[in-house]
C-alpha cells in the first residue's frame, strides 16, 4: 500500500509565505508525475503546480512567480514554496501522483491523493 502525507499548511497573513511537504511511502520503485491541487470552499479542484511524467513542470497561472514546486527523489518528496500569498490562496492543498510504482503486489496505483493541508491566507 502506498499514502501521501502533507504537511506544513496552516495560518499565514497576506504577503507572507508557507512551504508545503508531501512524503510518498510504501514499497516505491517510482512516481510518474506529482504536484499539489487545491480547493477552494465551494470551488472545483485545480492544479498548483506539478511535475509531469518527463520532469518539466507545471504552473497554474495564478502562482507563477509566487510558488516553486521542487522535489527530493531519493525521498520520494515533493515540496510547494508559495511566496507573496493572498487570500484567495486560501484553500485545501492536495498532493497527487499519477501513478506510484512499487516493488511489490500490485505493482502499480494510479492516481494517488494525500488527504490534504489547509493554508489559509489572512488579509
Amino acid at each position: 500500500q502506498v499514502q501521501l502525507v502533507e504537511s506544513g499548511g496552516g495560518l499565514v497573513q497576506s504577503g507572507g509565505s508557507l512551504r508545503l511537504s508531501c512524503a510518498a511511502s510504501g514499497s516505491i520503485f517510482r512516481i510518474n508525475g506529482m504536484g499539489w491541487y487545491r480547493q477552494a470552499s465551494g470551488k472545483q479542484r485545480e492544479l498548483v503546480a506539478a511535475f509531469t511524467r518527463s520532469g518539466s513542470t507545471n504552473y497554474a497561472d495564478s502562482v507563477k512567480g509566487r510558488f516553486t514546486i521542487s522535489g527530493d527523489s531519493a525521498k520520494n518528496t515533493v515540496y510547494l514554496q508559495m511566496n507573496s500569498l493572498k487570500p484567495e490562496d486560501t484553500a485545501v492543498y492536495y498532493c497527487h501522483a499519477d501513478e506510484i510504482i512499487t516493488m511489490t503486489m500490485p505493482f502499480k496505483y494510479p492516481e494517488v491523493w494525500g488527504q490534504g493541508t489547509l493554508v489559509t491566507v489572512s488579509s
